[in-house]
């Protein structure tokens, strides 16, 4: 696979500011936000937002499918949703004498799954299976969810009653878990100012197609990563499994996510190599939510994301590089 060339790179920012840009006509004043999701899409992995309501989720997600003329669709999770109306059924066509795969909501290019924690662990099963493996088998037969496919689920952190707590091994299928939030004073004053448009994403025009999306999903997977980057990340999760606050660290899969990431962050950065500082801006989304804190540790107030930093600030960064 031969290495992203700098035109490329300066191609791929363009574009991503492009899309920055337009999803944020609808979003405001959430670029930071809005970046992390576009490189978790690129990335082709899956968000996890933990956030009240009315904060932009729904908005977030129609204005990046509208931006890439993608499908979108939204599923509200609650108690007795079932696995078969996430994925979808097969059902029997009298005229036809055969049994027919009628989609569920899943198959959309952005699927929103709102409180997913509020859903059966069966039905939660169900979802993140089609995440990790891009498909979904009803009846001996896989229906594939294509290119670019991304679900941004959302928790709220608010209401807990009712609710079924996404186990650490179901949290760890998620590429990168942020918040949107509240807008700032003056983005707040530029939504109630254009309080007559309910939805601002439907005014977007599409940036690009989901064709060329998958196309720089697989250009960012060819930025180089050097050796001695790889052996930072290595040693910053091994640090993560030997905190003392720490009862499960980092796995492997998640290390991963931070090189998948990276390389994404530094292609829209207009770079066809990773630094460190790409993996110094990622760690705390792509990592924190994959800590199991030890009870006594959490119980004294240990929290993932300062366990993190302090981890960040005691493994020193590589200063040059280990290949040519």
């Amino acid at each position: 696979m031969t290495t992203m060339t700098p035109e490329q790179a300066a191609w791929f920012a363009q574009t991503f500011d492009r899309l920055v840009g337009n999803v944020g006509q609808a979003v405001l004043g959430k670029a930071p936000v809005v970046r992390m999701a576009l490189t978790c899409m690129l990335a082709e992995g899956h968000l996890l937002l933990e956030d009240a309501p009315g904060t932009g989720k729904t908005m977030l997600a129609r204005s990046i499918a509208a931006s890439v003329q993608g499908t979108h669709n939204r599923i509200q999770f609650t108690p007795d949703l079932l696995p078969s109306d996430v994925t979808g059924v097969t059902i029997y066509d009298q005229k036809t004498g055969k049994f027919d795969f009628h989609p569920g909501p899943i198959f959309a290019s952005i699927v929103l799954a709102d409180e997913i924690n509020r859903a059966s662990p069966k039905t939660q099963s169900a979802l993140l299976e089609v995440m990790e493996e891009g498909r979904v088998t009803v009846d001996g037969v896989a229906h594939t969810t294509g290119r670019p496919f991304m679900v941004l689920a959302t928790q709220n952190p608010i209401e807990q009653a009712g609710t079924y707590r996404l186990p650490e091994a179901q949290l760890d299928r998620f590429l990168m878990k942020t918040s949107v939030g509240y807008p700032d004073h003056a983005s707040t004053v530029e939504i109630l100012s254009g309080a007559s448009v309910k939805d601002r994403s439907k005014t977007l025009q599409p940036i690009i197609t989901t064709k060329a999306v998958t196309e720089m999903a697989d250009l960012a997977a060819t930025v180089h990563t050097d050796t001695a980057v790889l052996e930072y990340v290595s040693r910053l999760a091994e640090e993560t499994r030997n905190a003392h606050e720490v009862r499960v660290g980092v796995s492997v899969r998640g290390a991963l996510a931070l090189v998948r990431c990276a390389k994404v962050w530094a292609a829209a950065h207009g770079r066809n190599y990773v630094l460190p500082d790409d993996i110094k801006e990622l760690a705390q989304p792509v990592w924190a939510h994959r800590f199991v804190l030890d009870p006594e540790a959490e119980f004294a107030g240990a929290r993932p994301d300062v366990v993190l930093a302090r981890i960040m600030a005691d493994v020193a960064a590589p200063q040059e590089r280990a290949s040519a």
